[in-house]
């Protein structure tokens, strides 16, 4: 049996949108941008993928951008909207647990000049209002917080979040890291109080090198990318006409019966932090039920490293991350793991495991099976 439960790291293709993928690279390749009918085919697709997506978001086709994934959405969110909007303030806050591809971009602005300001959590993973009320300033112009933690499944209360930054500050602009909340939750930028919101699509199914940043209609934003002009010149370039109509299709289908896919997820998770029970030595980082995001459950395993029991799991064709897979193949001590709290001689004991929509209760049985043989010899390995 094959068990992958690394799909916060990245997830198969459905295979609808493969099919579509392979369709539009071998018969309606043309470039968007010619005026002959493979043009306007290819410029058909881009289109539909648009509406695709708008629809899911209840927001304005012109209001999303194609990008090449979460990386470029969230770099482009900050360093974008920083740049134009420099004049009101040089201020940004965030939170000390988002993801590198917010956390250096953000590093990147303080090199130019502008001041961050990074709020603690606490140990469920979620920042104080209070504070955050009291750190949103008259120059403050953006505010950047994660929809859903990458590593522990925490879920900030954005539109919560957002209420208390515009009643202070009207003119702060607030930009979500959705890459791994869309596609899990219900989101309505426009409701939520939401101005960028970026997405990633190989996180949903679709192919990797794709994604998306939602710009609420009236926001300053600089690109990043100069050139022909494309994208009504906010993102310069040939676009991958494939990858978007996959993008779009699988965005379509995972808000298609979205609740029942849900549940699902929320299923498998609290099964599996049941059968986690079972084991000695463990400690649960994420909560059961709708207390965190339905896909993630971080586990710490006492006296096992992280990356000993990831290649064990391996051995025996079970897939997971040893935190999260975005930053590199040499990651350090996760800043989101410190920052809940958890104790010092389980930091780099963590394993991460997510769900999509192809994991099953039999699989989560294989693993916990793998497991009870496995951490015993590993523990006795380690004190040996």
């Amino acid at each position: 049996m094959e068990a992958y439960f690394d799909n916060s790291a990245t997830t198969r293709v459905l295979d609808e949108v493969k099919d579509l993928v392979v369709k539009v690279m071998t018969e309606d390749y043309g470039n968007a941008a010619a005026l002959h009918r493979k043009g306007v085919e290819a410029e058909r697709y881009i289109k539909e993928a648009r509406a695709q997506i708008a629809k899911t978001l209840k927001v304005e086709e012109k209001e999303i951008l194609f990008t090449s994934g979460g990386s470029e959405s969230n770099n482009m969110a900050l360093i974008g909207t920083a740049l134009a909007n420099q004049r009101a303030g040089k201020h940004i806050i965030s939170t000390a647990v988002e993801h590198p591809s917010v956390y250096n971009p953000l590093s990147y602005l303080e090199e130019l000049g502008f001041e961050i300001t990074f709020l603690p959590v606490d140990k469920d993973g979620h920042i104080s209002l209070e504070e955050l009320r009291e750190a949103v300033r008259p120059d403050t112009i953006l505010v950047s917080v994660m929809y859903v933690n990458n590593e522990v499944g925490a879920v900030e209360p954005i539109a919560e979040i957002s209420k208390i930054v515009k009643e202070k500050n009207p003119k702060t602009l607030i930009h979500a890291d959705a890459i791994q909340a869309y596609g899990k939750y219900v989101i309505r930028p426009k409701k939520e109080g939401i101005d960028l919101l970026s997405v990633s699509g190989h996180k949903i199914h679709a192919p990797k090198g794709t994604g998306f940043l939602y710009i609420r209609n009236g926001v300053k934003i600089k690109p990043l990318i100069y050139g022909g002009g494309q994208q009504n010149g906010l993102r310069s370039g040939t676009e991958n006409v494939p990858g978007v109509a996959g993008l779009g299709l699988a965005a379509k289908i995972m808000y298609t019966n979205h609740d029942e896919k849900i549940r699902q997820m929320i299923e498998l998770k609290d099964y599996l932090i049941d059968r986690i029970g079972e084991l000695d030595g463990c400690v649960v980082n994420s909560k059961k039920g709708e207390g965190s995001a339905p896909q993630i459950v971080s586990v710490s395993f006492e006296g096992v490293r992280a990356e000993v029991l990831l290649h064990a799991l391996e051995d025996k064709n079970i897939f997971v991350s040893s935190g999260s897979a975005c930053s590199s193949h040499h990651p350090g001590i996760s800043g989101t793991l410190k920052g809940i709290g958890v104790k010092p001689d389980l930091l780099d004991s963590t394993i991460r495991f997510s769900f999509g929509v192809f994991n099953t209760k039999e699989q989560i049985d294989y693993c916990i099976d793998a497991l009870k043989e496995l951490l015993p010899v590993l523990r006795r390995y380690r004190r040996g």
